[in-house]
């Protein structure tokens, strides 16, 4: 997806190299020592790692997340203090494959309890995702030296959007805070519990909610919810791919023209962190409705919810109205 975004490598080697300058005059922390407000020291890299660590740390830690409210993680460019800083971090929680900047500063970080999220799932390639990327945007990928948004086997990192996945991801997360701060290893495992309870009862409002619809087609900007459609037994056809804010090709608006007519698709989704220009100019040439459909990668003052599960269930019910739940 957000190919343009990437930071230049040469950029990003000068400011790990900064941060590295800044992280040996600080040295490492030991995560029985904990931060100096006793709490165990979590950076998280963005809000999906960052809800997990509020749930199921509760009082016991202190989340930090490397990508602010309001800010596109693909956008996101880490200043020397925050590569530093990372070094410092008891646990560091982030996604291979969604931020390549972090992902490269937290390979130099070096701390001993870092939980890739990718590990703790199965990932999976999706057609929209990879398959269905057009050459265009491929071909330019590669003349910019990246590999996409996708992960470095070719798969796609939404994980968190199917709450059966962001579970075992869950239950991940909590075996590693336990290993982190032993002493509030219980507490850790009842609040891993109750969270992926919670999970549980949104899943079974996804699939109760979605089981009887008019169409089992969505069009949204890009491909972010093969995971979900899979889990749910959905087609997704997304526009642009790889990338929100590109043009699609004459070719693929008149495939999604067809398909909506085809399979009788009401709405065009957007999201809230992108452009929705888009969505708006295929669904003014289609006669459809646009509505949000939120990939959670951000929550901000436009988020149809104020955590996760809101947002999730915000999505639920414009899926619903959309393909046309009995």
């Amino acid at each position: 997806m957000n190919v343009r975004r990437l930071i230049p490598t040469t950029a990003l080697a000068g400011a790990v190299t900064l941060g590295l300058v800044s992280l040996s005059a600080c040295g490492t922390s030991d995560a029985a020592d904990k931060g100096s407000s006793g709490k165990l020291d979590v950076v998280a890299s963005f809000y999906p790692m960052q809800y997990l660590a509020e749930q199921i740390g509760g009082g016991h830690v202190a989340v930090n997340t490397l990508t602010k409210p309001g800010v596109e993680p693909h956008d996101l460019e880490l200043k020397p203090k925050q590569i530093g800083e990372l070094g410092e971090a008891d646990v560091i929680l982030y996604l291979k494959g969604i931020q390549p900047a972090v992902d490269d500063a937290i390979a130099q970080a070096g701390v001993e309890n870092t939980v890739d999220a990718a590990t703790l799932t199965t990932l999976e390639a999706h057609g929209d995702e990879v398959g269905h990327a057009h050459e265009g945007e491929e071909h330019a990928a590669e003349e910019a030296g990246h590999e996409g948004h996708e992960s470095e086997a070719g798969t796609d990192p939404h994980i968190w959007l199917d709450p059966v996945k962001y579970a075992e991801v869950a239950k991940g997360v909590g075996t590693a805070l336990e290993k982190a701060d032993p002493a509030n290893a219980a507490d850790y495992k009842k609040n891993t519990d109750a969270l992926v309870t919670k999970l549980g009862a949104l899943n079974t409002e996804f699939e109760t909610g979605l089981k009887n619809t008019t169409t089992r087609t969505f069009i949204t900007t890009h491909s972010a919810f093969g995971y979900l459609a899979e889990r749910y037994g959905l087609e997704q056809e997304g526009i642009t791919g790889i990338d929100p804010e590109s043009e699609p090709s004459p070719a693929r608006i008149k495939e999604l023209q067809d398909i909506a007519a085809k399979d009788k698709v009401s709405t065009v989704f957007f999201e809230t962190l992108a452009s929705d220009k888009t969505a708006k100019t295929l669904a003014g040439d289609t006669g459809l409705k646009t509505d949000v459909l939120d990939p959670l990668e951000g929550i901000t003052d436009k988020s149809q919810g104020d955590d996760y599960i809101e947002v999730m269930q915000s999505n639920l019910a414009a899926l619903k109205k959309a393909l046309g739940a009995k």
